[in-house]
C-alpha cells in the first residue's frame, strides 16, 4: 500500500479509503469484518462512514458494525484513521424530523458526536465531516462546536463532504479569523465520467491545503465494466439505479462502450482503471471504495499498483473529456 498526508495535515492515510456504507444493508457484519481485517492486511488504514449509514429504521448500524469490529482488540483502533460524518436526520421515529435533529446547529454536532463515539465504542473520532453544507448554520458557530470538540479530544480533524468550491472558501477563511485549523479534506463527487469538481472544488481545496477524497469512483457501476456484466448476463445489477439509467442514453452508452474498448485493447480492467485514474489526478488523497465483499476489495487493490501510460491518459480525456482549468472553463 501506498501512503499520502491527507491535505496540509501530518496525518499519514492509505490511497485507498474503504468506504462502508455496504456494511449492514449489503454486508452482514460477518463478512463486514472480514473486510475490515483484509483492508488492514493490505495496508489501508483510512477508513470511512457515517452516522446515517444503515439506513431508514437501522440508521447507525454501520456505525455499531465498526464498533464491534474494534472491540475485537488487536490494535484495530489503533491502525485505523476513522472518519464519520454527521448532517442527516437521526430522529429515531423513521420519517420525522424534530427540531435540532439534523444538520450542523452546535446542539445537533454535540449530540451527534456523542451518538457516533458510542455506536463505534470509541473515545475519538479522526475526521469528523459534515455530509453536506447547512445553508442555516453560520460557520462561526460550526467552528466553536468543533474548536471545544477538539479541546476535549473527540475529534483531531474537521473535513466536509459536498461542499462547493465557495463554501470550502468561506469555511476556511472564517476558521482562519478564529484561530481554527479549518477543514482538512473535502469528499466529493468525482470520477472519470464526472469531472465538474475539476472546475471549482478541487481549486479551492487545493489552494486551501484540502486533500480530495472521490466517493462513487466508479460513478454507480457505470465505470466497472458495465456494458461487459450486461453482456455476460449481469443485467439484474447492471440494469438497477443511477448506471442503468445513464446508459438508456445512447451519448452515455456510446462513450462507455469506447471506454472498455480502449482498456480490452490494453488488456485491463475497467473498474482497476477508473480507480487508478483518480490516483494520477493533482490534489486527490485517495478514492473511496465500497465492497460488498472481500473479492470486490481485491480488485481495488490491483489499483494502486496499476500505472497508467501518457498515451493511455491521453486516450482516456478523449473518450471522457474534463471541463479544462479555471476560470477559463466559465469563460470560452
Amino acid at each position: 500500500m501506498k501512503y499520502t498526508q491527507l491535505g496540509r495535515t501530518g496525518l499519514k492515510v492509505s490511497r485507498l479509503v474503504l468506504g462502508t456504507m455496504n456494511f449492514g444493508p449489503q454486508t452482514d457484519e460477518a463478512e463486514s469484518h472480514t473486510i475490515m481485517d483484509a483492508a488492514h492486511h493490505a495496508g489501508i488504514n483510512f477508513f470511512d462512514t457515517a452516522n446515517v449509514y444503515g439506513w431508514g429504521a437501522n440508521k447507525g448500524r454501520t456505525e455499531e458494525i465498526i464498533g464491534s469490529w474494534f472491540a475485537k482488540g488487536g490494535g484495530r483502533r489503533d491502525k485505523t484513521v476513522l472518519g464519520t460524518k454527521a448532517y442527516a436526520n437521526m430522529a429515531p421515529e423513521e420519517g420525522a424530523v424534530w427540531p435540532n435533529h439534523d444538520k450542523l446547529s452546535a446542539l445537533n454536532i454535540r449530540r451527534s458526536v456523542d451518538a457516533s463515539l458510542k455506536r463505534l465504542g470509541t473515545d475519538y473520532i479522526d475526521l469528523y465531516q459534515f455530509h453536506h453544507v447547512d445553508r442555516d448554520t453560520p460557520w462561526d458557530e460550526i467552528w466553536q462546536a468543533m474548536d471545544i470538540l477538539v479541546q476535549q479530544g473527540k475529534i483531531l480533524y474537521v473535513g466536509s463532504s459536498n461542499h462547493a468550491g465557495w463554501h470550502i472558501a468561506r469555511a476556511n477563511e472564517t476558521a482562519a479569523r478564529r484561530g481554527s485549523y479549518g477543514l482538512v479534506s473535502e469528499q466529493c463527487l468525482y470520477n472519470l465520467a464526472e469531472r465538474r469538481a475539476e472546475m471549482e472544488v478541487i481549486p479551492a481545496a487545493q489552494g486551501y491545503g484540502l486533500g480530495v477524497i472521490p466517493w462513487s469512483p466508479l460513478h454507480s457501476g457505470l465505470l466497472g465494466g458495465a456494458l461487459r456484466k450486461e453482456r455476460e448476463g449481469g443485467a439484474a445489477r447492471s440494469g438497477a439505479g443511477r448506471s442503468a439509467e445513464a446508459l438508456a442514453n445512447s451519448a452515455i452508452r456510446a462513450q462507455v462502450q469506447s471506454y472498455e474498448d480502449l482498456l480490452d485493447k490494453h488488456g485491463l480492467e475497467p473498474g482497476e482503471v477508473a480507480l487508478a485514474w483518480l490516483l494520477t489526478r493533482p490534489g486527490v488523497t485517495g478514492p473511496i471504495v465500497g465492497p460488498r465483499t472481500a473479492d470486490q476489495l481485491a480488485s481495488a487493490l490491483r489499483a494502486v499498483e496499476l500505472e497508467l501510460s501518457d498515451e493511455l491518459l491521453a486516450s482516456l480525456d478523449e473518450i471522457f473529456p474534463g471541463p479544462g482549468p479555471s476560470p477559463e472553463a466559465f469563460a470560452w
